[in-house]
Order: structure tokens, then sequence, then C-alpha cells
């Protein structure tokens, strides 16, 4: 499988708490740029941003970027990046990196991790990242999601419970330093292969995805490998409120990102 990679950044003008989420000024630019510059730092050899409104569509080319419109129906960002992919003709075999347009901090290194890994092996048609957890009270929040992986770094399962559980000790002191196995969060960015797309689209959902309200759930239950590499750390969050646009915007005035 070759290492070259595309990105494709999913992004809605709607947004119930941050309306025109992608085009929220942070340091003098359109969020939705500062996440484009992530990727291409990343040496992706193609950036799309798949969006389903026009003003988005029109800024991004505006600044010299690429866009796609997209069907304003789509159910999910994966929907909207298999979309993409048919209307620029990509080959089954070519991977592409699932951006959130909300994540202008996330590390370049971490994209082409996801990338490079899944192009290292052909086992799997998607893969992610997770980070160890260093701290208990992250394992019993059910807003981290855990993983659980065999001895090969595939994923055995994904949780908002705490998973691996060591009866001997969680019940009664939380202990994170007893844990026969380190735990794991799940960081949600995934390089897929149009080929996996396209099958991934036409599956219905999973009654284990319904319980946990997590979509990876689904390629488990289809019967799928979902490859995990272990990066250093959880990045940093993106935006979702007026706080977090204000505390990412103090990052990026003062440059304090990382490569």
């Amino acid at each position: 499988m070759s290492a070259g990679f595309k990105v494709v950044i999913p992004a809605r003008y709607g947004s119930t708490r941050l309306p025109g989420k992608p085009l929220l000024d942070i340091a003098g630019k359109p969020m939705i740029v500062h996440v484009c510059e992530r990727a291409l730092v990343a040496d992706a050899e193609q950036v799309v941003v798949a969006t389903d409104d026009q003003r988005i569509f029109a800024a991004v080319g505006n600044l010299g970027l690429q866009a796609v419109m997209t069907d304003p129906n789509h159910q999910s960002g994966t929907e909207r990046i298999a979309e993409v992919a048919r209307i620029m003709g990509w080959d089954d075999d070519q991977i592409v990196v699932n951006l959130q347009g909300d994540e202008p901090l996330i590390p370049p290194a971490y994209i082409r991790d996801a990338a490079l890994a899944l192009a290292g092996q052909d086992q799997a048609g998607i893969a992610t990242l997770a980070a160890k957890i260093l701290a208990a009270d992250e394992i019993f929040n059910p807003n981290a999601v855990k993983v659980v992986l065999d001895k090969n770094g595939y994923a055995l399962y994904f949780s908002r419970a705490p998973i691996p559980w060591n009866r001997a000790t969680f019940p009664d002191q939380h202990d994170i330093q007893s844990a026969a196995l380190p735990h794991l969060r799940h960081i949600g960015m995934y390089a897929y292969t149009v080929g996996f797309l396209n099958r991934y689209c036409s599956w219905s959902a999973s009654p284990l995805e319904s319980v946990e309200s997590l979509e990876q759930l689904r390629i488990l239950w289809h019967g799928e490998k979902v490859l995990v590499k272990i990066v250093d750390k959880t990045p940093e969050a993106g935006v979702d409120t007026e706080e977090d646009l204000v505390r990412v915007s103090g990052r990026l005035n003062s440059k304090l990102i990382w490569a």
C-alpha cells in the first residue's frame, strides 16, 4: 500500500453552540484554514474541505485552498468523505485521512502517523490513534473513549467504560498504577482506504454503536479490523464552545503549538 495520502476535512456551517464555526476568526484566519495548514504541514498530497455550505466553499476557495460541495443529507463525516472520494475519482487503495474541521491544534505528526500506520500493514482498511491514560479520573470519564488492543495493535473493543477493568483494585482504590495493562484513550482521527470507506457506507448501524454511541464499533461488529497507533499524548481539545475558542485563539496567537 502506498504511503502517499490525502486529507479530507468535513466542515458544516451549522453548529448548535457555535454557528458558522469553521469560519470563526482565530489569530487572523478562519478556523478551517488553520486546520488545512496543519494537513499541509503533515505532507498530505492533497487537502480537500468537504462542505455542504456555499459560504464555507467560497471562503476556502478565495484563500487558494480546495473545497468540494457535498450532499447536505449525509448522516456523518465518513459519508461525506466517501462522496469526496467518488467525486475525485480516487482508487480503492488510496489512503484518506479524516481530519475534523474544529481541530486547529492537531499535531501534523499525528496526521502522518495515522496514514503511515495504515500503509505499513495489510490486515485493516482503517487506522486510528490512541494515547496512554495518565490520570485515574480519565479512565472513569465516559467522554474519554477507551480502547483495548490485541498483541498486534488491532482494536479488540472501544468503550466509554473503564476498560480493561482490574477487579482486584478498581472497585475500591481506582488505582491506575495497579493496572496490568496501560489504559489507552482513543483519539478520534482516522485514516482509511477508499475501498474501506465504500464498504463502511454500505453497512447498517450496529447494536453496539447504538448502546455506546460510538460509530467505530460498527467496524468491529461487521468483522473488520481497526489498527491503532499509539502516540505520545492526547492532543489538546478542539473548538466546541466560546471558552474553547478563547483558549485555542490564545494558543495560536502565542504560536505555542505542536509541530
